[in-house]
C-alpha cells in the first residue's frame, strides 16, 4: 500500500535576507537622528546670534545722540560712543579670563597627572570624586566664598607682592584694601575652571595606550620621561580643548566677578588696584535692572561682542586642536 505523496516542503525563510533590511532601516533612522541633532545645534547657534543682533539693532541703526546719552549715563560721562564703552569692557574680560587660565592651566595638568599616574588607586578615586564635585559647584558659591573669605584673607599677600615686586608694572602698588581687584577675581576664576580642565585632562591621560607607556619604560625611560614622550603628546589636542573650555567659562562668568570686582573702565594692567577693569558679563548684570529699552539694546550689543569673541576663540581652539591631533 503506497503512502500519499507528501506536499513539497516550503523553503525556510532565510533570516540572512531579512536582517540586512532591518539593519539598513535602523541605520537610516539613527543617521537621521544624528543629522537632526547636528542641525539643531546650528539652529540654536543661529537663533542666539539673530536674537542678539535683533535686540541690538536699535543701537546699530538708531539715533546716535540718544545712544550716546545712554552710554554716558552708564559710564558717568567717561565714554559716549559704543566702542569707547565696550572697548575697556572687552579688555577687562580678556585680561581676567587669560590670567585665570594661566593660573589654572599648569596646576590642572599637575593634578591630572598625579591622579592618573602617581596617586594610589584609593587616593586617586577620592581626588577624582572631589574634582568632579568642585566642577559642579555653582558660580555664585565661588563668588560668596571669594567676597566673604578670600578678599579679607588675601590682602597681606597682595600687599607683600606690591612692596617687593612693585617695580613690575602689573604689580604696582599700593595694593587696594579690600583687594577687590583683577588679581583676586582671576584667582577665584582659576579655582572655578581648574576642576573642569583637570577632569577632562585626567580622563584623556587615562586613555593613553598602555603599550606606549610600557614601551617607553622598557627602553629605560624614567616615569617622567615616559609621561613626556608618551602621555603628553598623546593628550595634546585634548589638553588644548580642555583649556579652551575653561577659558570659555572664564570669559562668560558673571556672578563671581560681579560679587568681587570693584568695577572700572580703563585699559589698565594694574592687577592689585581696585576700580581698574570690568568684564562684559558682569557689567550687563549690574546695569540691566535699571536700563531702559535703549539701554538694554546697548547692553545686548556688548553681549553680541562677547558672543563673537567667544565664537572666534573656540574656532581658533578648534583649528589648534586639529593641527595638534595631526
Amino acid at each position: 500500500m503506497s503512502s500519499a505523496p507528501k506536499p513539497p516542503a516550503q523553503p525556510a525563510a532565510d533570516s540572512s535576507l531579512t536582517k540586512p533590511v532591518s539593519g539598513e532601516k535602523a541605520d537610516r533612522i539613527f543617521r537621521g537622528i544624528a543629522y537632526a541633532c547636528g542641525i539643531l545645534i546650528l539652529v540654536v547657534l543661529a537663533a542666539v546670534a539673530l536674537f542678539l543682533l535683533f535686540r541690538a539693532w536699535p543701537l546699530i541703526g538708531g539715533d546716535q545722540r540718544t545712544n550716546s546719552d545712554v552710554i554716558s549715563s552708564f559710564t558717568g560721562g567717561k565714554a559716549t560712543s559704543f566702542w569707547g564703552y565696550v572697548g575697556p569692557l572687552l579688555f577687562g574680560t580678556v585680561l581676567v579670563a587669560a590670567l585665570a587660565l594661566i593660573i589654572a592651566f599648569f596646576v590642572s595638568i599637575g593634578i591630572a597627572l598625579f591622579i592618573s599616574h602617581y596617586a594610589p588607586k584609593r587616593l586617586a578615586a577620592m581626588l577624582s570624586y572631589i574634582v568632579d564635585i568642585l566642577a559642579a559647584i555653582p558660580s555664585v558659591i565661588y563668588g560668596l566664598w571669594g567676597g566673604l573669605v578670600l578678599v579679607p584673607a588675601i590682602y597681606p599677600f597682595w600687599n607683600w607682592i606690591a612692596e617687593h615686586l612693585g617695580w613690575i608694572p602689573i604689580f604696582a602698588g599700593p595694593a587696594s584694601n579690600p583687594p577687590r581687584t583683577v588679581a583676586t577675581v582671576a584667582l577665584v576664576l582659576a579655582i572655578m575652571i581648574l576642576p573642569i580642565i583637570t577632569s577632562i585632562t585626567r580622563d584623556i591621560f587615562l586613555q593613553t595606550p598602555k603599550l606606549l607607556e610600557e614601551a617607553a619604560l622598557g627602553l629605560g625611560a624614567t616615569k617622567w620621561e615616559m609621561i613626556k614622550m608618551s602621555v603628553l603628546p598623546f593628550a595634546r589636542s585634548g589638553i588644548i580643548s580642555a583649556s579652551m573650555l575653561g577659558l570659555g567659562r572664564a570669559l562668560g562668568e558673571t556672578m563671581a566677578v560681579l560679587m568681587i570686582l570693584s568695577p572700572g573702565l580703563k585699559y589698565s594692567f594694574k592687577l592689585l588696584q581696585a576700580s581698574q577693569n570690568q568684564t562684559i558679563a558682569a557689567n550687563i548684570a549690574a546695569q540691566y535692572p535699571e536700563a531702559d529699552s535703549i539701554g538694554v539694546s546697548v547692553l545686548i550689543g556688548t553681549g553680541l561682542v562677547l558672543f563673537v569673541i567667544t565664537f572666534l576663540v573656540n574656532l581658533l581652539a578648534r583649528r589648534i586642536t586639529e593641527k595638534a591631533s595631526k
